[in-house]
């Protein structure tokens, strides 16, 4: 049996999928979930029956740990793999700090924007000493559902997925710890590159908002990438993607565009952004989100898109696409999630130039 010891944070749709197909591997698995009644069918059973689309990992993926207690949950582990919504990753750290140890990696699928430096800093402050490895990755490796309370499904892996250590020096640790399991993970260079790729801030939230009225009349009822990405709503994501590249320009990375990234992820390819998302085969199948209350919004606005339009204006670069976006998510779900978002104050480099912020990302150090 493989050495490594993983403990999976999270038990929806993505955690599910990955405890599942770690435990097929035959690794050690711990799956954590803070609310117990989510996980008892899972404790149960003790496992987790994964479906596959495409010829994937299909099977019974019997499970060495079900808890909601994080110091249980922590005590084995060598590697956590925290799959919550961005949101909620200060909580996690938190709840962490107490129980983390020397050498443990605490990997974030995915970081979303600035999800690394985050966490880093919640740590910190919860008074945690532990010589621990935070990471994130700039995507999630799957594109997964839930089929049930102990089931899971993988539509598609992804061919490749950059990952990034804070500080970048350990970052080929962390790529090491992890290559038995998923040699799909690439060298991310550094948090902010792997940041500033985030597809997922460009692709969710305009998709969601610009399809809403067709969400909230069919309950979601049609195929969210197939059918919700028209030709006018791919312009949209065009000018929010070209900002993002720009806001990484500016910062002096040479961020993938959109069409870049889904041929690096998924082989896919087109003569436009939107020819290139209709050719992607494991986007079929997948379903519009059923409400506008979903992560799509209240994770992604606050978590991916706030952090790029504020080091956008940081930096001087325009961001009036992404910028209306967030407005919109505002007007929509009636808050400011300006306010609740990452703010570069709250993380805590809102004070640093181009150049020492990128002595922090590849150091931990700015002074």
């Amino acid at each position: 049996m493989p050495a490594t010891i993983y403990t999976v944070i999270g038990a929806g749709n993505g955690g599910k999928a990955m405890a599942a197909h770690l435990a097929l591997m035959g690794f050690d698995v711990t799956l954590y979930n803070r609310t117990t009644d989510h996980i008892e069918a899972i404790r149960k059973r003790g496992g987790i029956e994964l479906e596959s689309s495409e010829g994937g990992p299909r099977g019974f993926g019997r499970l060495t740990l079900v808890t909601s207690d994080i110091k249980a949950a922590l005590e084995r582990a060598q590697v956590v793999m925290v799959i919550v919504p961005s949101s909620a990753h200060a909580d996690v750290a938190r709840a962490c700090a107490a129980h983390l140890r020397d050498g443990q990696i605490v990997l974030l699928h995915p970081g979303r924007t600035c999800g690394a430096i985050e966490v880093t800093q919640v740590l910190r402050a919860s008074g945690c000493r532990a010589d621990v490895t935070v990471a994130e990755t700039e995507t999630f490796l799957y594109a997964s559902r839930s089929d049930g309370p102990a089931q899971a499904r993988i539509f598609r892996i992804k061919d490749a997925v950059p990952l990034a250590a804070l500080p970048s020096s350990r970052t080929g640790d962390v790529l090491e710890a992890i290559s038995v399991a998923f040699p799909q993970y690439i060298d991310g260079v550094n948090v902010l590159q792997t940041s500033l790729n985030n597809m997922g801030a460009i692709f969710h939230p305009a998709l969601t908002l610009l399809n809403a009225g067709r969400i909230e009349s069919t309950g979601g009822d049609f195929q969210f990438y197939m059918e919700g990405v028209t030709p006018s709503v791919a312009r949209v994501l065009e000018v929010l993607d070209r900002e993002r590249v720009t806001v990484a320009a500016a910062l002096g990375i040479r961020s993938r565009n959109a069409q870049e990234w889904l041929a690096l992820a998924y082989n896919a390819t087109g003569e436009t952004l939107h020819d290139a998302i209709h050719n992607q085969s494991g986007y079929a199948g997948i379903k519009a989100p059923a409400t506008l209350h979903h992560r799509y919004i209240f994770e992604e606005v606050p978590m991916s898109l706030v952090p790029i339009a504020a080091l956008g204006q940081r930096y001087g670069v325009a961001v009036s696409g992404i910028d209306s976006i967030i407005r919109l998510a505002c007007i929509v779900h009636r808050t400011d999630y300006w306010r609740k978002g990452r703010t570069l104050e709250r993380l805590g480099i809102a004070e640093l130039s181009v150049g020492e912020l990128t002595r922090f990302v590849e150091t931990g150090e700015w002074e």
